[in-house]
C-alpha cells in the first residue's frame, strides 16, 4: 500500500471508529512499521489539518468526537480500486452509443487518468483490456440526449416531434419527464404524456427537436412509476395483463435459471431437467421475440391465446422459407 492510500485509509479508520484505534491495528490495516504509522498520522494531522488525537492507554489514536463529522481530506481522495471501478464505469458510459455523453465525460477520464497516474507513478493502465460490447445499439444524438437529460434532473416539461416505429406516423408530444431509462443498450423516456394523460416510453433515438416549455412539469412517486413501467415483462410493460409461463430443455436450462427477465419472475427445476418460468406481462411481442432466441429449446404452454400468437409467428416464419428464393 503506498502512501496515498495509508493516508486515505487511515482517515477512514479514525473517522468511522467509536474508541481510539489501537496501534497494532493501524500497523495490521495499513500493512507498514509503527514509526510509518506515526509519520502518516502526523502528516494527516499537521499537513492535512485531521483532527486527530492520541490515546495513551492503550496507544492510540482518534479523531475529536467535535470534529469526526465535519472534517473531510481536502480535494478528491480514492483508492486506486474506487478509481478503477470509476474508469471502468466511464467506459461503460462512453459505450451506451455514438457519442453520447463521451464530450461531457472526457475532462473526467482526463481527471481519473492522471489520478490513477500520479498513484502508480506513471504507469499506463491498459484500459483496452476492459471491453464494453453493445449489441444492437440504435443511433443517437448527443445534443437532443443533453436536452432531456436536463429536462428530466430540473424538472420541466418537454416538448419534441415523436415517430413511433409501431405506426411510423410523426406525432407532437408534450410531457413531463419521469426518468431515463438505459435498456438493452439503447435509452428511453419515461414520461406523463399531457393530451393522452397517461404514462408513455419514448425512444430517444425516434425524438426530435426537444425543447424545453413553460410549465410545471408532474411528478409520479417511484412507487406509481415501477407499478406502470416496471410490473410486466419489458421496456413498454404497462400494468401486466396476465403471467406466462414457458418451458425450456435441460440444454437451455443451464442458461435460463441464472437469467433475470423480469423482477417478480417465478422459475423452477422440473424432474427432467428442464426449467419452467413464469413472467408477468402486458404487451406480447416482446417477450414472444426473447423466447424464440431459445429456439426448439423454448416452448410457451400458457395463457393460451400466447401459445396461439407465438403458433402463428412461428408459422409465419415457415412460409418464408416455403417460398422459391
Amino acid at each position: 500500500m503506498d502512501r496515498y492510500e495509508r493516508i486515505l485509509t487511515l482517515h477512514r479508520l479514525l473517522r468511522s471508529a467509536r474508541y481510539p484505534v489501537a496501534l497494532p491495528r493501524l500497523m495490521d490495516e495499513l500493512g507498514c512499521s509503527r514509526a510509518t504509522v506515526y509519520r502518516d498520522v502526523a502528516f494527516l494531522r499537521d499537513g492535512l489539518g485531521a483532527p486527530v488525537e492520541t490515546s495513551e492507554d492503550p496507544p492510540g489514536f482518534h479523531y475529536s468526537a467535535d470534529e469526526a463529522e465535519r472534517f473531510e481530506l481536502p480535494g478528491l481522495w480514492l483508492t486506486s480500486d474506487e478509481l478503477h471501478a470509476l474508469l471502468a464505469a466511464h467506459q461503460l458510459l462512453a459505450r451506451t452509443g455514438p457519442g453520447v455523453l463521451s464530450s461531457a465525460l472526457a475532462p473526467l477520464k482526463t481527471r481519473i487518468d492522471s489520478l490513477l497516474a500520479e498513484q502508480a507513478g506513471g504507469k499506463r493502465f491498459p484500459m483496452e483490456r476492459l471491453r464494453v460490447i453493445a449489441s444492437g445499439t440504435r443511433r443517437l444524438d448527443e445534443a437532443a440526449f443533453r436536452h432531456i437529460a436536463t429536462a428530466v434532473l430540473e424538472r420541466q416539461v418537454l416538448a419534441f416531434d415523436y415517430r413511433a416505429r409501431s405506426t411510423d406516423a410523426p406525432t407532437r408530444r408534450t410531457v413531463s419527464p419521469q426518468r431515463l431509462t438505459h435498456y438493452r443498450d439503447n435509452w428511453y423516456l419515461d414520461a406523463w404524456d399531457h393530451e393522452r394523460e397517461g404514462l408513455r416510453s419514448f425512444a430517444l433515438d425516434r425524438i426530435r427537436q426537444p425543447r424545453i416549455v413553460d410549465g410545471v412539469a408532474r411528478d409520479l412517486g417511484e412507487a406509481e412509476l415501477d407499478q406502470h413501467l416496471a410490473s410486466s415483462y419489458g421496456i413498454f410493460s404497462g400494468a401486466p395483463k396476465a403471467v406466462a409461463t414457458i418451458r425450456f430443455s435441460p440444454h437451455a436450462a443451464r442458461w435460463v435459471a441464472d437469467e433475470r427477465w423480469h423482477s417478480k419472475q417465478e422459475g423452477h427445476f422440473l424432474p427432467d431437467g428442464s426449467y419452467e418460468l413464469k413472467i408477468p406481462y402486458s404487451n406480447p411481442r416482446e417477450l414472444l421475440m426473447d423466447v424464440l432466441r431459445y429456439g426448439a429449446d423454448a416452448e410457451v404452454l400458457d395463457p393460451p391465446s400466447l401459445r396461439s400468437e407465438m403458433q402463428i409467428m412461428l408459422n409465419l416464419a415457415m412460409a418464408n422459407y416455403g417460398r422459391q428464393a
